[in-house]
């Protein structure tokens, strides 16, 4: 053990008046920060707030935007692409309509089918929110207006065998495990959802938070639980 790590142990552990002297002091220091400075401490903030949006938007316009663009198969207009670039993984084609707005802290995957890459159709005005993970096994459609909450999981595909052999071998997940995704025009997945392989969400839908889509749902009615049932229509 190092020098530091003996003399961390002997702060917190040491029962004797000068470890623990020593201990309360160190604490105190790395707490301590100075006052709140009226008028200065506010007008640094604004600052700060103002060179780091300024910034960001500069590396959104400049380098993620355009470099995203260039993944996608279609060139959309008016995307607005936030917090950095999402993560494409796999093999995957990516055709995206105009004025969607795209979080960069998601994920994109595909999985190959028998050699042709999956494909993830986005429509126009579509909001993908942060921690989105949306694996593509064969088709996933997203149409116009749909509405994508944070930590929205599309599992088109699991990764992974049912069989713990297969899985313990490291061999990918079987043909009938996988299956297209349909999300109809303004449906709204609300934070937390999750939609299984081979669903359907019928046009207007809303699934409310937390819950688990394992069959189509019909259009216009707000659905909810583990798994989502029809609550209500809208």
């Amino acid at each position: 053990m190092d020098m530091l790590g003996s003399i961390k142990l002997w702060l917190k552990n040491d029962e004797s008046a000068i470890a623990k002297v020593c201990h309360r002091c160190i604490r105190e220091l790395m707490h301590f920060s100075i006052p709140v400075i009226p008028f200065i401490h506010p007008c640094m903030l604004r600052i700060h707030l103002l060179i780091t949006h300024l910034f960001a938007n500069m590396l959104r316009v400049l380098y993620w935007t355009p470099l995203f663009k260039s993944r996608l198969v279609t060139r959309p207009s008016n995307l607005y692409l936030y917090s950095g670039m999402p993560l494409v993984l796999g093999h995957l084609t990516i055709e995206m309509g105009d004025n969607c707005r795209v979080s960069g802290i998601s994920t994109l995957s595909g999985r190959s089918m028998d050699g042709q890459p999956s494909r993830l159709i986005i429509g126009n005005n579509v909001d993908i929110n942060w921690q989105n993970n949306i694996a593509v096994g064969g088709n996933i459609v997203i149409e116009d207006n749909v509405r994508l909450a944070g930590r929205v999981f599309l599992a088109g595909y699991p990764g992974h065998p049912v069989d713990a052999k297969e899985r313990a071998a490291g061999l990918p997940d079987n043909e009938h495990q996988v299956g297209d995704i349909i999300l109809k025009r303004d449906v709204w997945l609300a934070t937390g959802v999750s939609v299984m392989a081979g669903v359907t969400i019928g046009e207007g839908t809303i699934v409310a938070t937390g819950s688990i889509v394992t069959s189509d749902l019909p259009p216009g009615v707000l659905a909810g639980g583990i798994p989502a049932k029809v609550i209500k229509s809208l």
